[in-house]
């Protein structure tokens, strides 16, 4: 597979299940532990070797640009401090002067719209799609195991996928699996919230995705969908008829922090692994459990 150097980033989301929080900021803002969830997707990309990252954004996310920035003041108030600590970790989490791009998304039309802002941006190969609503946990991260799988393969489309029960398939969207290709298997069908007697397997699609670049000619023309909107699974339904998909059970443990419960269940779980932090969070753990009936 030709080299993926890109990834798009879509953050113009309103995140209205975490108001009153997100009324004035970004959820992609909200903090897992003390890195930004958008950090630690950021974090998962450049991992995989990604050398051009684009966030397709819209009204009152100018937070987020300004986070992948310098902030002359504080750099100067923490090197008068002599915070060299926190000046060596501002520097390491800052990209590269060129590597970050920014588009607007206009209008709220879904997913598949989104990506599609970033058309010039990405040009004429493929990329990777990774939404910042998920967080995968683990030392080679969920868009470089995919890269490390796809290798050898010829235009084709990766999607990372996870097992759950089949009482909650109707929430996702999920696939069908064919013959395996080493750690792959070809996807046979995907289909979007199906009831549970139609799924055609009981492993979703997890937000992370390794598309080419003719989906951006599907989705200019593509009718809107579920919910009014421009849904990304119909054009990967319609790219699959010409090109070849293939899904990767990845290593790890993912968590869903467009909700509540999955976003403080990260907060704990990236915090348990901190040495800095663990012993202590452990202890509180278990003397809030042991005060609750």
């Amino acid at each position: 597979m030709k080299q993926i150097r890109k990834a798009v980033f879509p953050v113009a989301g309103l995140g209205t299940r975490f108001l009153p929080a997100t009324k004035a900021m970004p959820k992609e803002m909200l903090p897992v532990v003390d890195r930004p969830l958008i950090q630690h997707v950021v974090d998962e990309a450049r991992q995989a070797g990604i050398e051009h990252f684009i966030f397709v954004t819209g009204r009152n996310k100018g937070v987020i640009e300004d986070h992948f920035d310098r902030q002359f003041e504080l750099e100067m108030t923490l090197r008068e401090r002599q915070r060299s600590k926190d000046l060596e970790l501002l520097a390491k989490d800052l990209p590269g002067a060129g590597s970050t791009s920014f588009t607007r998304q206009q209008e709220p039309l879904g997913l598949g719209h989104a990506v599609w802002c970033a058309r010039e941006l990405i040009g004429d190969e493929p990329f990777a799609l990774l939404l910042p609503d998920v967080l995968v946990k683990h030392p080679r991260g969920c868009l470089a195991q995919m890269i490390d799988a796809a290798q050898g393969l010829d235009r084709a489309n990766v999607i990372a996928v996870e097992e759950v029960p089949m009482e909650r398939i109707h929430s996702y969207g999920v696939v069908g699996v064919g013959e395996t290709k080493g750690p792959l298997f070809k996807v046979t069908d995907m289909v979007e919230k199906p009831a549970r007697e139609k799924a055609p397997s009981n492993l979703i699609i997890t937000g992370r995705y390794i598309l080419q670049p003719e989906i951006f000619g599907i989705l200019a023309s593509q009718s809107r969908g579920a919910g009014g909107e421009i849904q990304l699974t119909d054009a990967m339904i319609a790219l699959a008829k010409t090109q070849a998909f293939y899904g990767l059970k990845f290593a790890g443990e993912s968590f869903d922090c467009g909700s509540k419960i999955g976003f403080l269940a990260a907060n704990v779980a990236y915090a348990l692994e901190r040495p800095d932090l663990a012993q202590a969070l452990r202890a509180e753990l278990k003397r809030l459990i042991a005060d609750k009936p």
